[in-house]
């Protein structure tokens, strides 16, 4: 057996381990290459009462990039399945005669890992990015989430006590679990969503789930996209940002209104500095009738000059699909591992530039196929960030695709 780490979780990797304790999952075989993560102990006392929890509980949508910790990850795991009474394998939430048909999937970045209580460790069932897959077409949140915990549940084990009752007793224990998670994201200064909606072919192929384990919930969690963007906090990377210098190349007309004002937004308000530039000098319309003035054109800029180059999106955002003065700035800025973000049909632009060849990108889904021919890994989610990379696929993103411009700014 070997041990190795990877961001401070233990990792041990071990070749024909097999499961053997009671109360493990009905498809517990052999198996072989299975990482299995030792989650860190979780703790029992917190500064935040019910009370608070219960009144501080929103559902949040929009999320930024910045990933979960392990600490964090091992509350939320414990909070939905944990153990809290060994001798008889109680557990945080109440089951029906003990049954527990309950079994928790994590879905983030880095693959897809199951919950098991016994060991409070995560065993991994697929690895790469599915978070995209398991949403479909109308699935953003889930899709942009930096982790989702799929609650599923397995009927036929409460059926084997509760025959009639089977499928009601393990609905309402789903909604039990689900709630502690809901509830101790709060306590972690998470925002979280339930989602019931689910394509439950889509999220069972995606997530390669045990056989009988019927999807019924979805928590996606993260920091708020929102969260305030003058604390400074981790997630936020206002506090580093100040003062730093980002070029947006926008399209000379029909450029994307949301895109454009909803990123300067954000961007001002974490103290960013600002320079518009196009293909030429003068007055720019959008989509939408919005209207700025670019000073500057593309052959007077570097990317060196900046600490980021955004391209804005929008119908027009095609004009630079083949211009060699924009696909140089890109080259250049990637050169230089300047933040390099696009939005909406502009991740084109960077395709085209070259510099997505093995990159986590997203885009609208007409340019999909387009994309991954010049070698983008295209993951169809709200926005992606790989290293200094940030993409996102459109409007409803921006709040999403600000957040992490500013974290990569940052350095978080």
């Amino acid at each position: 057996m070997r041990r190795f780490l990877v961001p401070g979780l233990l990792v041990l990797y071990c070749v024909g381990f097999c499961l053997g304790r009671s109360g493990a999952p009905d498809d517990t075989r052999r198996r072989v290459g299975r990482r299995i993560i030792q989650l860190t102990a979780p703790r029992t006392t917190g500064s935040v009462s019910l009370e608070e929890a219960l009144a501080k509980r929103r559902s949040v949508r929009q999320f930024s990039s910045q990933a979960l910790n392990p600490d964090q990850i091992s509350q939320l795991a414990w909070a939905g399945q944990g153990i809290t009474e060994r001798t008889q394998g109680l557990r945080t939430a109440p089951s029906a005669g003990a049954t527990y048909p309950i079994t928790l999937y994590f879905v983030s970045a880095d693959g897809v890992f199951r919950y098991r209580p016994e060991e409070h460790a995560l065993e991994e069932v697929a690895n790469g990015d599915v978070r995209a897959a398991m949403a479909g077409t109308d699935g953003g949140t889930m899709a942009s989430a930096p982790l989702s915990i799929v609650v599923t549940g397995s009927a036929a084990k409460v059926a084997e006590r509760f025959r009639q009752e089977a499928r009601t007793y393990t609905l309402l224990e789903a909604g039990h679990v689900t709630q502690n998670i809901l509830l101790q994201a709060v306590c972690l200064d998470l925002g979280a969503v339930p989602i019931g909606g689910l394509d439950k072919r889509l999220v069972s192929e995606s997530c390669r789930l045990a056989r009988g384990h019927d999807p019924l919930y979805v928590v996606a969690i993260g920091y708020a996209a929102s969260q305030d963007v003058q604390s400074g906090q981790p997630g936020d990377g206002t506090s580093a940002v100040t003062g730093k210098r980002a070029l947006l190349i926008v399209p000379s007309q029909a450029y994307s209104d949301e895109e454009l004002f909803g990123t300067m937004r954000m961007l001002e308000a974490a103290g960013v500095q600002l320079t518009l530039a196009g293909s030429r000098a003068g007055v720019m319309r959008g989509m939408s009738g919005g209207v700025v003035e670019s000073r500057v054109t593309l052959n007077q800029v570097r990317a060196a000059d900046f600490d980021a180059v955004i391209f804005i999106g929008g119908y027009g955002a095609t004009e630079y699909y083949g211009n060699p003065l924009a696909l140089g700035i890109a080259r250049e800025a990637e050169r230089g591992r300047k933040v390099l973000a696009a939005t909406g049909l502009a991740p084109t632009i960077l395709a085209s530039a070259g510099v997505l060849r093995g990159v986590r990108a997203t885009g609208v889904l007409e340019e999909q196929a387009r994309m991954q021919q010049m070698g983008a890994l295209f993951t169809g989610a709200a926005v992606e960030r790989d290293g200094y990379i940030v993409t996102a696929n459109g409007p409803a993103a921006v709040m999403g695709f600000g957040r992490a411009i500013i974290d990569a700014l940052g350095g978080y």
